[in-house]
């Protein structure tokens, strides 16, 4: 039976079939920081705090990404905001 590598360096390719343009954030989990187990008043602590607390691993993190296209972005660029060009009949408020 074959050894799995350590997973403090290990990247998730190295384990799992993945992708061939998986993102790094997405291969290599000690790129993601932040994840430190912070003292929490036991009365404010949730089953939520403790799992986001704890640092995701090769074995939590995605095998495949599906990114999106930029197309519809790239349209409301070009076209610009809605402008509304009708009567306005609204009363004006005093700033005083």
């Amino acid at each position: 039976m074959a050894e799995a590598p350590k997973t403090d360096n290990a990247k998730t390719s190295d384990v799992y079939k993945t992708l061939t343009k998986l993102p790094e954030r997405f291969n290599d989990p000690s790129v993601l920081k932040g994840y430190e187990e912070k003292p929490l008043h036991p009365v404010y602590r949730t089953s939520s705090s403790t799992y986001g607390g704890t640092a995701p691993s090769i074995h939590t993190m995605p095998n495949q990404f599906h990114g999106r296209g930029n197309k519809f972005t790239s349209h409301m660029a070009a076209a610009g905001n809605y402008e509304y060009h009708g009567l306005n009949t609204a009363l004006d408020k005093s700033p005083v």
